[in-house]
C-alpha cells in the first residue's frame, strides 16, 4: 500500500487544483474532438464531392490549424489563457453547429478552416497556464499527465467518432459541439486567470520589444525545435507511411488497427510509471535514449513481413515516444521566458503540421523508390536526432539556468519596489 501511495505521488501527486481543472478540459476537449476525423468521408459520402475536393477541404483546415496555433500563442501571452481558451472552445463549438447544418462545399471548405483554427489556439494556451501555475518540480509529472490525457482522449474520440458516424453525420458534428461547449463551462467556472501581468516586464533586458520574432531568432531553441521535428516526423510515420507498408506485405487493414491500438493501449496503461523512471536522468540522456528507441523502432519494419514483428516494433517505438514526452514538453516551458511563454510554445506546437506534411509527402516518394530500405532513412533520421540531444544539451542547460537567474533578479526588484 505505501508502495501504491509513493507512486502516486511521484506520478500525481502535488499538483494545484488549477492543473486538473485544465487536465478535465483537454481530457473532454480531445474526447469530444472527433468530428475531423471524419470529415473527409463525410464529404465524399455526404455532400457527394470527390476525392481531391475533400482532400483540399481537410487540407485547409490543417492551414487553419497552423494559423490558429500562432493566433493562440500570441493571444494567450496578451489577452491571458484563460481568455485566449474561452474564446476557442466557444468558437469552435459554435463553428462545429454551423458546419453540421452548412450543405455548400465553398461555405464547408471555409468553415473547415475557421474550425483549424480555433481548434488549434487551446494548444499554447493549455500549456502556458500550466506553467504558470505548476511548481517547476512537478512539471514532469504535470506535462506526462496532459500526454496521456491528450491519448486518452484521442482512443475515446476514435471509438465515438466510429460509432456516431455510422449513426449519423448530423450527431457527429453536434455532440463534437456539445463536447466542446462542456470543456469551455469547466474553463469558465473553475480556471482562473493565470497569467502574470508582471511578467510583461522582460526577464532579460532587450533593445527591442519582445515577440514571436524573439522566439523565431532564439538559436537553442530553434535547435531544440528543429530536433523535435525529427521526432515528429518519426512519429507520424504509423498514421502516414506505415499502413502502406503493411499493405505491400500483404496484411490487412485490421491488422494495422491492432498495431495502432497496442500503441494506445501501452500509452494508457504505462505512461504514469515514466516520471518516476526518468527523474534520475538528465533531460538531454532521456530524449536522446527515446529518440534512439523510436529509430530501431521503426528500422525493424526494413524486415518486417508479418503482424507479430510490426507489433514488436510498435512496442519499441512506443516506449521511446512514452519516455520522450515529459523531457521534451518540460524543456520547450524552460527555455520561454515568461513573457513569452506561449508564442514559443506555438513556434514549438508548428513542428506537428510541419511533419505531418512532411512525412508523407516525401515519405510517399521514399517508400516508392527505395522501398523498404525507406525504413533505414527513418532510422537514420531518429539517430540524427538522438545524437542532436546529446550535443545540444550542454548549451540548453545552460540557457535555462541563465534565464532563471534573470527571473529571479525581475522577482527580486519588482519586490523590492513594492
Amino acid at each position: 500500500m505505501r508502495g501504491l501511495r509513493r507512486w502516486w505521488d511521484g506520478s500525481a501527486g502535488g499538483l494545484p487544483a488549477t492543473f486538473w481543472y485544465l487536465w478535465s478540459g483537454l481530457l473532454i476537449n480531445r474526447a469530444g474532438a472527433f468530428a475531423m476525423l471524419f470529415l473527409s468521408l463525410y464529404l465524399t459520402a455526404a455532400r457527394g464531392a470527390s476525392a481531391s475536393l475533400a482532400g483540399v477541404v481537410v487540407g485547409a483546415y490543417g492551414v487553419g490549424g497552423a494559423v490558429g496555433t500562432l493566433l493562440g500563442g500570441v493571444l494567450a501571452d496578451r489577452w491571458g489563457r484563460r481568455a485566449t481558451l474561452l474564446a476557442a472552445h466557444v468558437g469552435a463549438a459554435g463553428l462545429m453547429a454551423a458546419l453540421a447544418f452548412s450543405r455548400h462545399l465553398l461555405v464547408i471548405a471555409v468553415l473547415a478552416a475557421l474550425v483549424g483554427v480555433v481548434h488549434s489556439m487551446p494548444g499554447p494556451a493549455f500549456v502556458a497556464a500550466i506553467v504558470d501555475v505548476v511548481p517547476e518540480a512537478r512539471r514532469a509529472p504535470a506535462f506526462n499527465l496532459q500526454f496521456w490525457a491528450f491519448n486518452l482522449g484521442m482512443a475515446v474520440a476514435s471509438l465515438l467518432a466510429g460509432v456516431l458516424a455510422e449513426a449519423s453525420f448530423l450527431a457527429l458534428f453536434l455532440v463534437d459541439a456539445g463536447t466542446t461547449l462542456a470543456a469551455a463551462v469547466v474553463i469558465a467556472l473553475k480556471v482562473p486567470e493565470t497569467l502574470d501581468r508582471r511578467t510583461r516586464v522582460p526577464a532579460v533586458p532587450t533593445d527591442r520589444r519582445p515577440g514571436l520574432h524573439t522566439a523565431l531568432t532564439d538559436r537553442v531553441f530553434l535547435v531544440f525545435v528543429g530536433l523535435t521535428f525529427l521526432l515528429a516526423v518519426l512519429t507520424m510515420q504509423t498514421s502516414t507511411i506505415m499502413p502502406l507498408a503493411m499493405r505491400a506485405d500483404g496484411l490487412r487493414p485490421s491488422a494495422y488497427g491492432v498495431v495502432v491500438a497496442l500503441g494506445g493501449a501501452l500509452i494508457v496503461a504505462g505512461q504514469l510509471f515514466v516520471p518516476r523512471l526518468i527523474a534520475p536522468y538528465r533531460k538531454a540522456t532521456v530524449l536522446s535514449i527515446s529518440t534512439g528507441l523510436m529509430a530501431v523502432g521503426f528500422g525493424v519494419l526494413a524486415v518486417a513481413d508479418e503482424l507479430p514483428l510490426y507489433l514488436g516494433a510498435a512496442v519499441v517505438w512506443t516506449v521511446g515516444q512514452m519516455l520522450a514526452a515529459p523531457p521534451n514538453a518540460q524543456i520547450n516551458a524552460d527555455l520561454a521566458p515568461p513573457e513569452l511563454r506561449a508564442r514559443y510554445q506555438s513556434v514549438f506546437y508548428l513542428t506537428f503540421p510541419a511533419a505531418s506534411f512532411v512525412a508523407p509527402a516525401l515519405g510517399g516518394l521514399s517508400i516508392e523508390y527505395l522501398g523498404e530500405r525507406h525504413w533505414l532513412v527513418v532510422a537514420a533520421l531518429g539517430l540524427v536526432a538522438a545524437a542532436g540531444h546529446l550535443l545540444a544539451g550542454p548549451s540548453r542547460e545552460r540557457r535555462v539556468a541563465a534565464l532563471r537567474s534573470a527571473v529571479a533578479g525581475r522577482e527580486k526588484a519588482l519586490a523590492g519596489n513594492r
